[in-house]
């Protein structure tokens, strides 16, 4: 597990923003491209990071833990991450976090039998605004109700279908 010599160069470039001695700085990117790179953040991929960064392991996990938008275990094609702060519960998260689940048949931290959807519950993404909401990869879905997410649901599927 590594990365190629062209990440490793990106790796470099990113430490360099940061006062000799502060590559922890550089923590959060490099994570950000492991996950890109590997799907999610295994205990080797983390040690890998750590090795990078010339971090004790530890350091790398009470981050990763510590942030929603890296992920532990592998995710879906498609993750959905469902806000869950204030604003979002006032205006009907909770329902649209039970939807989901019931519509895909699964609870939050898991993954359909397909490897479709992984269903995620976060804190604020902010876009208290435009509760409820979710985040569907880079994109935000908002003012969520159960006919959008109908909609979302069976344009990832038509996707996967066309990608496939």
């Amino acid at each position: 597990m590594e990365f190629s010599e062209e990440k490793l160069k990106k790796v470099s470039e990113i430490i360099a923003r940061y006062p000799q001695g502060k590559q922890k700085s550089a923590l959060l990117p490099v994570l950000h491209m492991a996950q890109e790179q590997w799907g999610w953040l295994s205990t080797e991929a983390m040690d890998y990071v750590a090795s990078l960064l010339s971090l004790e392991p530890i350091e790398v996990y009470e981050v990763a833990t510590f942030y929603s938008m890296y992920n532990l275990k592998p995710v879906g094609k498609y993750l959905f991450e469902v806000c869950q702060t204030g604003p979002c519960m006032i205006n009907g998260s909770d329902d649209i976090i039970a939807y989901i689940g019931e519509r895909l048949g699964i609870k939050p931290g898991e993954t359909t039998s397909d490897g479709l959807f992984t269903l995620k519950t976060v804190e604020c993404l902010g876009a208290c605004g435009y509760a409820p909401m979710m985040q569907l990869g880079k994109h935000y879905k908002e003012h969520l109700t159960k006919e959008k997410v109908d909609t979302i649901i069976e344009d990832c599927r038509k996707n996967a279908a066309v990608n496939n």
